[in-house]
């Protein structure tokens, strides 16, 4: 066995042994600049439109920190349905599973139909364990992707990025794009005027929050130059599995809590995981993100709705 393998074969096992939290966050775009708030409250203004973004769901992960990720999965679809104004669409920030089995993801899949909204997904660590399940990965989520599974699209005026950062992990897992996928990122911003409002969602954090636990991604620097010239920059992650915001100029950086369970704060615990709650604590751990945006009035607004 290689090093590469036996690395590869400590990550499966790793991840086995895992669990990621997270939730749901409402977005609204207003002005170009999104925002996030309470998603009971969030509603794009008229002219504009909002977009949810759920992440690390972990379906299949059946330990003490959560023993029923199919039903606080449940409960985060039920909050998106009833939602005041129906969003256009929803991210899934990655993680859908806990280990990239074909009955996670039909399980998961079966669930999230109910909304009856479009979804656009970016892959977790946990979705791609290696090279089988990421061409089935591929082959599921991947139609009209480019490379390795990255795309972008274009709603309402604003230009959405979808990255991969999660296949070639570097030192303690920080995330990482790779050159191929640089240079396409540069070709697809490169026919974008500035004043273009720009969303970018992947699973691990696009700045680095705890590089010693693997919060961050290695290159994103150099992705963070190509979007310096634009006036909007939304940077939507999940993979940490609880709420940290940050701006820097023009970008705002925002993660998504699991509909799973939480992790524990940086720095508070020897190593990042499932941090297990009292049963009554749990849902308010958990939740989504709505994002709003409106074409007459200032900033995106982003909500972020737990599940208690």
């Amino acid at each position: 066995m290689t090093e590469r393998d036996s690395l590869r074969l400590d990550r499966r096992q790793a991840l086995g042994c895992m669990v990621w939290a997270g939730s749901g966050v409402v977005w609204t775009v207003a002005g170009g600049v999104p925002a996030s708030r309470l998603i009971g409250a969030a509603a794009a203004e008229e002219g504009g439109f909002s977009f949810v973004q759920i992440s690390d769901s972990h379906i299949g992960f059946d330990k003490p920190a959560n023993p029923d990720t199919r039903a606080t999965l449940d409960a985060a679809l039920d909050q998106v349905i009833a939602l005041p104004r129906r969003p256009a669409f929803m991210i899934h920030t990655g993680d859908v599973t806990h280990m990239a089995t074909p009955q996670q993801f039909d399980d998961a899949a079966q669930l999230i139909a109910r909304t009856r909204l479009d979804v656009h997904y970016a892959p977790g660590e946990h979705d791609i364990l290696d090279p089988a399940t990421r061409a089935a990965y591929l082959d599921r989520y991947g139609k009209g992707a480019t490379g390795g599974g990255w795309y972008a699209y274009d709603y309402g005026g604003v230009h959405f990025v979808s990255l991969v950062n999660v296949v070639d992990l570097k030192a303690n897992g920080l995330g990482s794009l790779g050159q191929e996928q640089l240079a396409w990122l540069a070709d697809d911003l490169g026919g974008k005027t500035s004043s273009t409002p720009i969303v970018v969602f992947a699973h691990i954090p696009m700045w680095t929050i705890a590089p010693e636990w693997g919060w961050g991604t290695e290159d994103s620097a150099e992705a963070l130059k190509l979007l310096a010239r634009f006036g909007s920059v939304t940077v939507l992650n999940g993979h940490i599995h609880q709420l940290i915001q940050k701006v820097e100029g023009a970008v705002t950086f925002h993660t998504a809590r699991s509909t799973a369970f939480p992790q524990p704060a940086p720095g508070t615990a020897p190593a990042p995981g499932p941090m297990r709650v009292p049963p009554g604590e749990l849902r308010k751990l958990l939740g989504v993100t709505e994002v709003s945006f409106s074409l007459t009035s200032s900033p995106l607004a982003i909500t972020d709705l737990t599940l208690a």
